[in-house]
């Protein structure tokens, strides 16, 4: 109640040219979020890449070269959300959202090279080990790399979740996994103090490990997402919302597709079948209005309004039943 008499109180509107509005500020709020963690992970890649030429760590090796490719994915997703702000066209009917969505396959080619170099050159200072030089400074860059990475991270992911880019918080997974690789070199570090010849490449293939278990994450989020998949609260959220409406007697199927960190919604709704065309569209209108402010993120719906059935009347969907349209399940 106190949401629905803010909501009539506050002036507000639902034209395309508003709905456009929140979706370029979360663009640029992921812009942001790119440009600043570009510029820590490149400085933390730098100061780690001084440490390997003067140490020859392996291990610190793989963690630069991580960090440096989770420094260079803000490329692929800086394109994506430029595109995401460009209008629909005549063959672009939907616009670019998608375009987020491979940036996310981006990344997850990027985490998967990544893992294979670092698991590569474990490999092969284990089969050709040495000493590790200025294990002091290794440990001081590990810890540089932990700190660097963890704040990128959360705010990856805290903008991410916000503005519901996959892509971004996959961004977000990938440079936690690097905070976590960098506290391995640091135990590489202190087993070459040691005198443990060996830490320092079996470490290395303990990074292989661990990036391979983001990777695993990073690909689920960003593969159910092209596939179109939702939470299914959400889902249930917008039932809710649209059950509520009045003149709504029932809902028929309703579909939630993210595109880019937007969502749109398709949905049909039963009304009675006695009521005239205008009051039909009238309660289709106040369903989306009531979408809109039920599910977060979404800038558009389609309601389409079904007449109920009345007895001994033909089904209205019977013409399109030899197209056989794949129901919703849940």
């Amino acid at each position: 109640m106190r949401h629905r008499l803010a909501h009539v109180l506050t002036p507000h509107s639902h034209e395309s040219a508003d709905k456009l509005d929140p979706a370029l500020e979360s663009s640029a709020r992921g812009m942001r979020a790119l440009w600043v963690s570009l510029a820590v992970l490149g400085a933390t890649a730098a100061a780690q890449a001084v440490v390997v030429v003067l140490s020859g760590s392996v291990a610190l090796l793989g963690d630069t070269v991580h960090n440096a490719a989770d420094a260079l994915t803000a490329v692929p997703l800086g394109i994506a959300f430029v595109l995401g702000r460009r209008a629909a066209t005549r063959r672009f009917t939907y616009g670019f959202g998608r375009a987020e969505d491979l940036a996310g396959m981006a990344i997850v080619l990027t985490i998967a090279a990544s893992a294979l170099f670092a698991g590569w050159a474990a490999v092969e200072r284990l089969l050709h080990p040495r000493p590790v030089d200025h294990v002091g400074a290794v440990a001081v860059a590990a810890l540089v790399g932990f700190a660097g990475n963890e704040w990128v991270a959360r705010h990856r992911i805290r903008v991410g979740r916000s503005i519901g880019s996959a892509a971004l918080v996959a961004d977000g997974l990938h440079a936690r996994t690097d905070g976590f690789t960098s506290l391995a070199v640091l135990l590489g570090a202190g087993g070459s103090a040691l005198g443990w010849r060996l830490a320092d490449p079996a470490v290395g293939l303990g990074i292989t490990a661990l990036i391979a278990l983001v990777l695993r994450d990073a690909a689920r989020e960003v593969f159910r997402r092209v596939l179109d998949a939702v939470d299914p609260a959400l889902v249930d959220r917008a039932e809710r919302a649209v059950r509520e409406v009045e003149g709504v007697r029932g809902v028929g199927e309703l579909r939630l597709r993210w595109i880019g960190h937007r969502l749109r919604a398709e949905v049909a709704v039963v009304v009675d079948g006695e009521v005239t065309v205008r009051q039909a569209h009238g309660i289709a209108v106040a369903a989306e209005h009531a979408l809109l402010h039920a599910v977060p993120r979404l800038t558009a719906a389609l309601v389409h309004a079904d007449p109920a059935p009345a007895p001994g009347e033909d089904d209205p969907h019977l013409l399109l039943a030899h197209h056989g349209a794949t129901p919703v399940r849940g």
